[in-house]
């Protein structure tokens, strides 16, 4: 029922997805990582630049679905000059967001906040779910919330092998986050509940339903359907659901903070998790909106087969998505 702290990837030298990595491949890995870790800001900040170029001269399927789905928030075509300029700066801001993840330690960038007075209170007793897009570094506003006296918790996609997801387990709690297993939910959601109980703060990503069985919404104008946890957590818990969307401006990461998503009165449970759940996709579309540049989901977003039947005559149409990429997860 939770939503997902994913690494989002599947088109980075240092992939993380759910295949097993060799023990060369894991080696490579911890060595890549302490090394970027120990450069300072500018090489740093130079190589990944080439990182994101080569990345983008190459078009794996991360960045075709980038494409496709930056075309669903445009309107324009997947090929357009619009959204292949979208796309290129889509690339380079997701590599930013691995760059600062992996100096995250030693050293960070500038982070703002809007709307921080609609968070609970300090000491209130009352717990805040702070539910996001794929959108800007949400590891690096995890780490400024947390210097805020605001520890957070979220959960992970366990990676395989055990040593690579314990390390960025590791790493997240370095810096305030603890990352609770999506793959034990007897223990996840019960953990969730007690820190909201205590009045914690948890952070959900909340754009993509990796299970297929989440609530159904409008996102971007068109069908398909978001994880359920958030507005169920907050049901159950009675935790302010806050919206929160995330953009890069300059050297500085932006944080903005939506007013709550209050349950509507309605006698179903259901009925309102699912308006919650509609409500969060309208902010998200306009956020995203806003900042598409900065939204860097690379996997479907829109399962074709969902779609409503005049939006399938539509995906007919030249320059329109017209499916799933078959080896994008």
């Amino acid at each position: 029922m939770v939503a997902i702290l994913s690494p989002n990837d599947d088109m980075i030298p240092f992939s993380t997805r759910g295949e097993h990595m060799s023990g060369d491949g894991m080696g490579l890995y911890r060595i890549g990582w302490a090394a970027v870790s120990r450069l300072p800001v500018r090489p740093a900040r130079a190589l990944f630049y080439l990182i994101a170029e080569a990345v983008w001269r190459r078009q794996p399927s991360g960045v075709r679905q980038l494409r496709a789905n930056l075309a669903q928030v445009t309107g324009a075509a997947p090929d357009s000059a619009e959204v292949t300029r979208l796309a290129r700066l889509g690339v380079h801001s997701y590599l930013r967001y691995w760059r600062e993840f992996f100096q995250l330690s030693r050293t960070r960038p500038p982070v703002s906040f809007e709307g921080l007075d609609r968070l609970p209170a300090p000491g209130s007793g009352r717990g805040a779910i702070l539910a996001l897009p794929h959108s800007g570094n949400w590891d690096l506003a995890g780490a400024a919330v947390a210097e805020l006296g605001r520890p957070l918790t979220t959960v992970g996609e366990r990676l395989r092998p055990e040593a690579l997801y314990q390390r960025f387990v590791a790493a997240r709690a370095a810096v305030g986050i603890e990352v609770l297993p999506v793959d034990e939910p007897r223990r996840t959601v019960p953990a969730l509940t007690r820190r909201l109980a205590e009045g914690g703060t948890v952070c959900l990503l909340a754009d993509r339903d990796l299970t297929g069985s989440g609530l159904p919404v409008r996102l971007h104008g068109r069908a398909t359907t978001m994880p359920a946890g958030p507005a169920r957590l907050a049901l159950s818990t009675g935790a302010a659901l806050i919206p929160t969307s995330l953009w890069y401006s300059g050297r500085e990461l932006r944080v903005h903070f939506h007013e709550e998503i209050v349950p509507p009165a309605v006698t179903s449970r259901r009925a309102q998790a699912s308006a919650m759940t509609q409500a969060l996709a309208d902010v998200f579309t306009d956020a995203i909106r806003r900042h598409p540049q900065d939204w860097h989901l690379l996997q479907p977003v829109w399962p074709p087969d969902r779609r409503p039947r005049e939006e399938t005559d539509d995906a007919r149409r030249p320059g329109r998505l017209a499916g799933r990429h078959p080896d994008v997860v």
